[in-house]
């Protein structure tokens, strides 16, 4: 079984604040730092510190070549990473002394996909390799039906969560990965269990994983049901937390770990990245999640 991340490369630029820009409001920052992001990135980045084995596929411009060096660096496979003469998206961001963040992101060479890029890229995979996707990148339609007309299992986390969602081919995921915002956003009810519900009896055949924030996570899987708690921790910087849990959670799947357990080591390594900063930097390795 393989895993490709067919997701977004960003460059973070990531400002600190005393609290989140109101409308109209002029703010000066403590300080400016650059960091690797991307959900796509991000999610890839926790994989291979979690030691799984990962494929991404996305596209940068010329300025994001170090991004590329650094997924290398870390373990993950980026055959499929392609150049776009364009900028690399990237991303405002501001983290406030609460550890909350706001985020206005630039999509870049992330929505100058091609079909012949994605039919190039999905001819390496096959029946039951697990594709992940993100709301970063253009072309979701296309990835997924070519993804599972090649039989693979697609997992699929709707973040950013927009309207154009809904007229995807969701009928084809196998897994959701949603927040509070983005169940709302997918079953018209408001999150919690209700949510996830729904959720379920929307898309029958499909797992559905629910990330709490704090509170840990919820997994729904046929007649199954597990809710998992969040260690208590300070937060410092909420960013890529929900990238972390995706990662490690697909992560936990693959080395065969039972879905509860699954979901705790997820929320562990959520937890642990909340108290650092940055995004991709901000991921715990393996030995600081199983213990190994």
């Amino acid at each position: 079984m393989k895993i490709l991340n067919f997701g977004s490369i960003n460059i973070d630029l990531v400002y600190r604040v005393p609290h989140i820009v109101r409308p109209g409001e002029t703010l000066s920052s403590v300080s400016l730092t650059t960091f690797a992001g991307g959900k796509g990135n991000n999610q890839s980045m926790a994989m291979a510190k979690a030691g799984t084995p990962v494929f991404h596929a996305g596209k940068i411009g010329n300025d994001g070549e170090w991004i590329v060096r650094h997924l290398k660096s870390a373990g993950v496979d980026v055959r499929f990473v392609r150049k776009d003469p364009g900028p690399t998206g990237h991303a405002v961001i501001q983290v406030a002394d609460s550890g909350q963040n706001a985020i206005v992101l630039f999509p870049g060479a992330n929505r100058t996909i091609t079909r012949q890029e994605i039919r190039e890229t999905l001819a390496h995979f096959g029946q039951d390799d697990i594709l992940l996707l993100q709301n970063e990148i253009n072309a979701i339609p296309d990835i997924m039906k070519t993804a599972h007309k090649a039989g693979m299992k697609i997992w699929f986390n709707p973040a950013p969560f927009d309207s154009t969602i809904t007229d995807y081919p969701l009928s084809l995921v196998d897994c959701f990965i949603v927040n509070e915002i983005e169940a709302t956003g997918l079953s018209g009810v408001k999150a919690g269990k209700a949510a996830l519900s729904a959720l379920a009896g929307k898309f029958p055949k499909a797992e559905i994983l629910m990330t709490l924030g704090s509170k840990g996570a919820m997994l729904k899987s046929g007649t199954q049901q597990y809710v998992v708690p969040s260690p208590k921790v300070k937060a410092v910087d909420t960013t890529a937390a929900g990238d972390t849990f995706i990662g490690y959670y697909a992560a936990s799947v693959i080395r065969g770990f039972p879905p509860k357990q699954c979901l705790t080591y997820a929320c562990k390594a959520a937890a642990i990245s909340v108290t650092r900063k940055g995004a991709a930097a901000s991921i715990p390795n393996q030995r600081e999640v199983f213990g190994q």
